[in-house]
């Protein structure tokens, strides 16, 4: 049996780069891509911003919150924070491409997503959890146990290409996730990989979360053999 090998998403590092700027250009690239376009991961550090999803409520936004600046976006989800010391990965994907088990849906997608950031909290020894309903990593035990510790929030188009992406807190002020309802939940505490103990070069944890999602996300395919014909 032969494969189909999809070609592996190009990584790009932004560096630290302002959100406006980076959401316009999301939209530039998916707007300009082809059938043929590699998908392509971005990896940036943004300073202080909160976003905003389609259907926010800005109620979500509380006193304090008006240090920060807000902009509204194209994703799915409430309200987050973005801020230094916290890994940004947006994904820029083809859904109708060839993928494990043939093209992916939103919800594969997701589920995939999530599984990558699990997969590197383990590798620091850091247990997260899904919870049903909430999109995001929640610490699965311990004193902190249900406390997010990662987002992701998303925008698929009816063609199947998406953009926006996973957040995950290494060493970020957690100050201003007290000034919103993060994602919509009142009260729901936020923690950072520094805060549950694990001090980590941001860098490592960057090239280690987009390892995890172009392994998950793009690996070979099966192609059935060939029918014989009589």
């Amino acid at each position: 049996m032969s494969t189909i090998r999809p070609e592996p998403a190009l990584i790009r590092h932004l560096g630290h780069a302002e959100y406006e700027p980076i959401f316009a250009a999301m939209r530039a690239f998916t707007d300009a891509r082809t059938p043929d376009t590699p998908d392509e991961l971005w990896i940036v550090e943004h300073p202080p911003v909160f976003t905003l999803g389609l259907g926010a409520d800005r109620g979500h936004l509380l006193a304090g919150a008006s240090a920060i600046p807000v902009v509204q976006t194209d994703r799915g989800g409430e309200v987050t924070y973005h801020g230094p010391g916290q890994v940004v990965i947006y994904l820029l994907m083809d859904l109708r491409r060839n993928k494990p088990g043939g093209k992916l849906y939103a919800r594969q997608f997701v589920h995939k997503i999530e599984q990558a950031i699990i997969n590197v909290l383990a590798a620091y020894n850091l247990a997260g959890e899904r919870v049903e309903g909430a999109p995001g990593i929640y610490m699965a035990g311990g004193p902190k146990k249900g406390a997010k510790i990662a987002a992701l929030g998303l925008k698929v188009r009816g063609n199947g290409c998406t953009y926006h992406g996973v957040s995950l807190n290494v060493g970020i002020d957690l100050a201003p996730f007290g000034w919103i309802n993060p994602c919509g939940y009142a009260g729901l505490e936020t923690v950072d990989m520094r805060s549950m103990g694990v001090e980590a070069p941001l860098a490592d944890v960057q090239n280690a979360l987009a390892e995890e999602l172009t392994q998950l996300l793009g690996a070979a395919v099966p192609e059935p053999e060939p029918v014989a014909q009589d």
